[in-house]
């Protein structure tokens, strides 16, 4: 999809404050409501804007604890691959999850209260199919944490 510097402009005020009416857009951006309107409506076609949502504190919600979780398999077939997918993706902790390339093959990111609840996940997740090695680091600090795209 092509973008121009309206667009552009457009995604970043969104990303900032999703909330905004389509005039105070279009305000921001120099151009009317209704040319802005149908560049939202293009992007959100098109699958550039997925959604909008409401971003919640995290440490609001007692989840005080953010943990990395490094897993390693000898196993790479389709059956265990879909097993292994539906399977953390079902766990509500997990808030970002992802095959990698290297010496991990998988890295887990799950909010929790405190980092003494990891064992009651570690036990779900070894549950859902055979692992080689399940590591685990937690975050001592966020220091950048965005939801922004360099657009």
């Amino acid at each position: 999809m092509q973008l121009d510097d309206h667009d552009r402009k457009i995604l970043r005020l969104l990303q900032a404050n999703a909330d905004q009416t389509v005039q105070e857009l279009a305000d921001a951006v120099g151009l009317s409501a209704t040319p802005v309107n149908r560049r939202i409506k293009r992007m959100e076609a098109a699958g550039l804007i997925r959604g909008r949502v409401a971003l919640i504190d995290q440490e609001g919600l007692g989840l005080r604890a953010t943990l990395f979780i490094f897993v390693k398999t000898s196993r790479h077939d389709a059956d265990w691959l879909e097993r292994f997918s539906r399977g953390v993706a079902r766990l509500p902790e997990v808030i970002e999850f992802y095959r990698m390339s290297g010496e991990v093959d998988y890295l887990i990111k799950i909010a929790l209260p405190e980092i003494a609840d990891y064992d009651a996940f570690y036990k779900k997740l070894i549950a859902i199919a055979p692992l080689s090695d399940v590591s685990a680091s937690f975050a001592m600090e966020a220091i950048k944490n965005t939801t922004e795209l360099p657009v």
